[in-house]
């Protein structure tokens, strides 16, 4: 019990990125579980698989239709699941640094949904795919973390990441390869799940391009399910009323440090993260750490 309370313990205070890992990562070993039983008793172990995964048939979508988004939740198996998780951890994080925890949360689950609809329209409009939209099923994260990382690097095309053995390369530039390897790969297998990667990129391009500027609302009903709880202190603070002007101070300050962050980003996006200065940088760092 002390191994599952400590468990329900670090969930409940972890940032988003963790908080779906969890979430995948539990799922994994429910279906591994099952598919163990399974083996052993010689009894049907994937309906699990099938009452969450995405149908390419819209007629037996109609019957489940919650997998649209709960297919990004499920992986085949092992090696799967480890890219897929590698890559929400370090582009949900970096992701992070410059939008909130709710948008890379809407991100996920929009992107896998616009993902899912996709991969469900190409099997019933395309003729190499049609013929096997009855027994053709999509599922794993790539969707979602497309619509991340399209997102952050429409947001910032010029943010420089250093690979191994490459040196400096530009977001954009990593994500035209991203897109693009789905693109080619199509005719190779697994063409559904190739367009609903797109789908999921297409997203997050035009969220951050068309969207993200305007007053527009999207209503995520996981947000209660993931948002992470603050840890009480047994410290008690007294407030006196009636002192406007530390208020009014206070909002001048974050009108302030917003106006700073907002030029060093654009600065960001113009020339790359490199041609911050050292101050720049921690000034940066410190705000994503609040």
């Amino acid at each position: 019990m002390d191994i599952i309370n400590t468990l329900r313990q670090r969930f409940k205070y972890a940032g988003i990125v963790e908080k779906l890992i969890y979430v995948n990562l539990t799922v994994f070993f429910i279906v591994f579980i099952l598919n163990t039983f399974g083996f052993l008793f010689q009894t049907k172990s994937n309906f699990f698989v099938e009452w969450f995964s995405l149908p390419a048939n819209f007629s037996e979508f109609l019957y489940k239709p919650w997998s649209i988004v709960t297919y990004g939740f499920i992986h085949s198996g092992f090696i799967h699941i480890l890219f897929n998780l590698i890559a929400l951890f370090f582009i949900g994080n970096l992701f992070n640094q410059y939008f909130t925890s709710k948008q890379l949360l809407n991100f996920y689950i929009f992107g896998t949904a616009l993902g899912g609809f996709i991969f469900m329209i190409s099997y019933n409009f395309f003729p190499a795919l049609r013929s096997n939209a009855d027994r053709s099923i999509l599922i794993g994260a790539s969707a979602g973390i497309s619509a991340i990382f399209i997102g952050i690097a429409t947001y910032m095309p010029n943010y420089e990441i250093r690979l191994p053995l490459v040196g400096f390369i530009k977001l954009w530039t990593l994500a035209a390869i991203w897109v693009a390897l789905d693109v080619i790969q199509i005719p190779a297998g697994n063409a559904g799940g190739r367009l609903a990667h797109i789908g999921g990129a297409l997203f997050g391009f035009i969220y951050v391009k068309y969207a993200s500027n305007k007053e527009i609302v999207i209503i995520n009903p996981f947000s209660e399910i993931f948002k992470k709880k603050e840890k009480k202190s047994n410290l008690k603070t007294v407030y006196k009323s009636g002192k406007k002007d530390a208020t009014s101070t206070s909002a001048l300050k974050k009108t302030e440090i917003q106006k700073k962050t907002d030029l060093i980003l654009d600065k960001i996006s113009k020339s790359g993260y490199e041609t911050l200065s050292k101050e720049e940088k921690d000034f940066l760092f410190k705000q994503g750490r609040k």
